[in-house]
């Protein structure tokens, strides 16, 4: 049988698998970063959890994570069906356009009409069947030429994310849901999420690009021409006896650019950028409030605890306790506080102001307080 959309057996799916997460910290560290943790309490770990997600998209050997040297070890731990030709290894963080445009540099090799779909391995997303769905309308989309993303309809006026303005619907392409992407929004202040909730046509930037390798690159390379030039003559000498030596000459040049500003953003100016409008539930668990809230579905006046024998009593309390040692916390009348106990770091702020832990963590840096990152 002739299958209903048969550019999906061109799909490989990308997993980037980089950052710390430093609003996570001191949970997730350089050596523990955020997508190796469990942070749903589900017992498996973001990055486990993306592979799982994606697995019925793709087999194995249509399956590549991007990664650190210094994480190689602990995906192939996480990851046992993971092929060794698709663990791809950065010497050093280069942002998203060196990471997923060398995969694309590699796929273009393989097979000149692969698409790729590129996955954040420490996002949350809940409903997997309308997270396919939404692929699946994405890779006949890419299939067409275009550069595909997926954007979630917002369920409230969010500061912490970007937003994906959509223009006009492609029903050309597909049926429903799908649409010009006619801006992208950094994150906005409380008044314009507000106003963009209310205006509607403004979707979550998820973060996610499906394309053709060959297109993905072609549209990097208007902007980031020598950046291209040298993720392909990395790909080419991947795995051959050369390829450590291209690579460590070349890949500390690289520049340090995200792929929306690369990729994303030109495109969308361009006219070649769609969205796909999603329907699943979506986070990208940037922060402890971000992590309360998925544990307590939401329910404000409760208190979400993390932690394998994590000891808490807690009297007329709300927020988060994170525990990795064996100490009991002890809590009474404290509304949406952040409590992070691990071994040498305890941290105490409130929901409101998680997102400033990034702040500590760079002040940290400058000094002196770098083994504790």
């Amino acid at each position: 049988m002739t299958s209903p959309n048969p550019a999906l057996d061109r799909l490989t799916c990308v997993i980037p698998a980089g950052g710390v997460g430093s609003r996570l910290w001191p949970l997730s560290r350089a050596n523990a970063p955020k997508f190796l943790l469990d942070l749903t309490g589900a017992g498996d770990s973001l990055l486990s959890a993306t592979w799982s997600r994606l697995a019925p998209l793709a087999p194995p050997e249509r399956m590549m994570v991007v990664t650190g040297n210094a994480h190689r070890e602990s995906v192939i731990a996480q990851l046992p069906d993971i092929l060794p030709e698709n663990l791809v290894t950065e010497s050093e963080p280069k942002d998203s356009s060196a990471a997923i445009g060398l995969a694309a540099a590699i796929l273009e090799l393989r097979d000149p009409d692969a698409i790729l779909g590129s996955f954040a391995a420490d996002h949350v997303i809940r409903g997997d069947v309308l997270f396919r769905r939404a692929v699946a309308t994405a890779v006949r989309a890419a299939d067409q030429g275009y550069i595909a993303t997926i954007g979630i309809h917002p369920t409230h006026a969010a500061t912490g994310f970007g937003y994906i303005s959509c223009g006009e619907a492609r029903t050309d392409l597909s049926p429903f849901d799908l649409y010009d992407v006619t801006e992208f929004v950094e994150k906005p202040d409380s008044a314009t999420a507000e106003g963009y909730l209310k205006a509607g046509g403004y979707l979550w930037n998820a973060g996610m690009f499906i394309a053709k390798a060959s297109v993905l690159l072609e549209q990097m390379a208007l902007s980031e021409p020598e950046l291209v030039d040298a993720l392909r003559e990395i790909a080419a000498s991947w795995g051959k006896k050369r390829g450590a030596e291209v690579r460590e000459r070349l890949w500390p040049t690289l520049p340090k650019i995200a792929i929306d500003y690369s990729v994303a953003e030109p495109a969308a100016a361009a006219g070649k950028m769609v969205c796909v409008a999603a329907h699943f539930e979506w986070d990208d668990v940037g922060d402890f409030a971000s992590v309360a809230n998925l544990l307590t579905r939401g329910r404000p006046s409760d208190l979400a605890v993390l932690g394998d024998g994590a000891q808490v009593l807690s009297d007329a309390s709300s927020g988060i306790v994170v525990s990795e040692s064996d100490r009991l916390v002890a809590l009474v009348g404290m509304e949406d506080v952040v409590v992070v106990d691990t071994a040498d770091v305890l941290l105490v702020t409130t929901k409101d102001r998680a997102q400033d832990v990034k702040r500590l963590v760079e002040r940290m840096k400058v000094s002196g307080g770098g083994h504790l990152l």
